[in-house]
């Protein structure tokens, strides 16, 4: 394979087996971390930009990018300015991974962190209020808005969505985890056209208001948010599943143990509302879920004791004490 761009690095095809992984049922984990820059959202990147460049908005060398994002999509939209001649500013907040944050600066990208929470007790009206500012200021910066933006739902549904529609005869059941909702959109939107009875899961962290969840602190990024995005009006799933964080970190942790490779929080949150569903799954189904990012930017984090201690285990209700956390880390540490 020989490529002529970073941007032909994205596999379209990998999709991990998991063997009895919801009770006797086989689930289908798509991997969309091997893609460049580690995520599902180097499809978005490009297609919000070179959206912009068909309506003739966007001009290389002169166009100011900006967008808020706890990480992923950050990091992808900075390389793909960097390869098509765009500046480019990252709003992000105190919950983005470190690593994120360095290689959105290493491909040239500018990076500002807001601070004060929103009245959701989340960042991303925070963040909006920042990128208010910044277009006030600037005439040559122009917002992509990927929570509104019908690019971003047009990269899942003509990418994603028939990526999967292809590889499979038949689907049943797909998980996907939100935040902008964009893949969410995308993807269901494609899959219903080739398969008609699926049944659309959306999976929310505690937290999370897109869905009228009750707002309340989170700590892990790329899933969830604060403010309901436009594109969720678009995205109508079948069941809404929500996970606390200590499960999903409890999954991601299980994971490693059990299927050897480091997934990201929301894959985490993923796979725990694809077991508390597993009851209603029927023989024969083919159950897909959708991993947004692998595990490598969260290692200071969710893989972190000392972080999930003072972080997770201090909120979580349901085990106050942390004694399942504190056991699931002990099983993978004698592994």
């Amino acid at each position: 394979m020989i490529i002529e761009s970073a941007l032909d690095l994205i596999f379209r095809d990998l999709f991990y087996r998991l063997p009895a992984f919801a009770g006797s049922h086989d689930v289908f984990l798509k991997l969309e971390g091997f893609n460049i820059t580690g995520s599902i959202k180097i499809k978005t990147a490009i297609e919000l930009v070179e959206d912009l460049e068909r309506q003739g908005v966007a001009r290389p060398h002169e166009t100011v990018l900006v967008e808020s994002s706890s990480g992923n999509l950050g990091l992808a939209l900075s390389l793909v300015c960097a390869i098509k001649g765009y500046q480019f500013i990252c709003v992000t907040d105190p919950n983005a991974n470190r690593s994120a944050i360095r290689g959105i600066e290493l491909y040239g990208g500018k990076v500002i962190v807001v601070e004060e929470r929103d009245p959701a007790n989340g960042y991303l009206g925070s963040r909006l209020k920042k990128i208010n500012e910044i277009l006030q200021s600037d005439s040559n910066a122009v917002w992509l808005n990927q929570y509104a933006n019908l690019a971003n739902k047009n990269a899942h549904a003509r990418q994603t969505g028939d990526e999967i529609a292809r590889e499979f005869d038949r689907v049943d059941w797909i998980f996907v985890g939100t935040g902008t909702t964009g893949t969410l959109a995308g993807v269901s939107e494609r899959l219903r056209q080739k398969f008609p009875g699926i049944k659309v899961v959306a999976v929310e962290p505690v937290g999370s208001v897109t869905f009228g969840g009750e707002p309340a602190k989170r700590n892990i990024p790329g899933i969830g948010t604060s403010v309901r995005p436009k594109l969720a009006d678009l995205a109508k799933p079948d069941r809404i599943v929500e996970v606390s964080e200590a499960k999903t970190v409890a999954a991601c942790l299980s994971f490693v143990r059990d299927y050897h490779l480091l997934v990201g929080g929301s894959t985490g949150t993923v796979l725990a509302a694809v077991q508390q569903l597993a009851r209603e799954f029927r023989s024969g189904d083919t159950i897909v879920a959708i991993s947004a990012d692998l595990g490598e930017k969260y290692l200071d984090t969710i893989y972190d004791p000392i972080w999930v201690d003072h972080v997770i285990r201090s909120e979580d209700t349901e085990d106050p004490k942390g004694v399942g956390l504190e056991k699931t880390f002990a099983l993978v540490a004698a592994d």
